[in-house]
């Protein structure tokens, strides 16, 4: 692949390209019920926040600092406030920039569609108040930037997948075509990730690797896994047939190719991954990522 080749959109990754993201992650999301403080994640659990969630009367046993004098006046009878929890949320975006995923058939690569699906999630993260952090997965080696908050934490993580594409790029290109096991990824994200955080996986999920499922599952214990599979749906709307195809080896085979209309999410590992189409606009992308990935989760 020549240098003017790798500059071309739907090739190469631009911070640019990232950022101007955030309008369109804004414009998909819902309003979601958010804490007057930054950094604070407000969830629909009643607990002791600062956003008053509902005002009920008074029951023996109440916090009597609760009161709300203007209702009980109004009223004549004892009211409490009810608050919103808060809670912070992290967030590490993992990034599969391996060889497997440097292809595509229509608008992108796969691996572009990658960073634009992880920057659209991110981007909805740090608007709600949480922190977001970069683990991304390549044939040489990875690129980690711990979670932070606010418009300054995306910005890293922008800057950390357009770094990581384009090393991932200079790779293929020299013909380095190994893929490393996404595995691998799992064990930094141990460390990464807070117990009660999140990670999300956007991969092609190809070799994950023999324990893959496993960590995935020691993971998920004090964590929530997310996944999000990149595929190129061109592939399953092709006319039916077999089709010859070369693998990594050199080997020739063929393949039952076509003639489908690609599953809205699909499984991974025994767990529901969101499916998205790399060759969709992302303003289709990121509607389908907040139906699928809400701002507001519940505690």
């Amino acid at each position: 692949m020549s240098g003017g080749a790798l500059e071309a959109p739907g090739v190469c990754l631009s911070s640019e390209g990232l950022i101007a993201l955030r309008a369109v992650a804004l414009g998909a999301q819902m309003p979601p019920v958010l804490a007057a403080l930054p950094g604070g994640f407000a969830t629909r659990r009643k607990g002791h926040g600062l956003e008053v969630a509902d005002m009920r009367e008074y029951v023996a046993g109440d916090d009597i600092r609760h009161l709300d004098r203007g209702t009980t006046a109004r009223t004549g009878r004892l009211h409490v406030r009810q608050f919103q929890e808060e809670r912070d949320r992290v967030t590490l975006l993992i990034a599969d920039f391996r060889p497997c995923m440097f292809w595509g058939m229509r608008r992108a690569f796969r691996s572009v569609a990658v960073a634009e699906a992880l920057a659209l999630i991110g981007w909805n993260v740090v608007e709600s108040g949480g922190r977001v952090g970069l683990l991304t997965v390549s044939a040489g080696g990875p690129v980690i930037v711990p979670p932070r908050g606010r418009t300054r934490g995306m910005l890293d993580v922008i800057g950390g997948m357009v770094q990581a594409h384009r090393a991932g790029l200079r790779a293929m290109a020299a013909g380095q075509d190994v893929d490393p096991a996404l595995e691998s990824a799992l064990l930094r994200a141990d460390r990464l990730v807070p117990a009660g955080g999140e990670f999300i996986i956007g991969s092609g999920f190809d070799a994950p690797g023999p324990g893959f499922a496993d960590r995935l599952d020691a993971l998920a214990r004090r964590r929530v896994p997310r996944l999000v599979m990149i595929t190129d749906a061109q592939m399953l709307r092709m006319p039916s047939g077999r089709y010859p195809i070369r693998l990594a080896d050199g080997r020739r085979m063929r393949v039952s190719l076509g003639g489908k209309t690609p599953p809205p999410e699909t499984r991974i590992a025994g767990r529901v991954a969101l499916l998205l189409d790399a060759g969709e606009e992302v303003e289709h992308m990121a509607r389908r990522i907040v139906a699928g990935f809400p701002a507001e989760r519940a505690a």
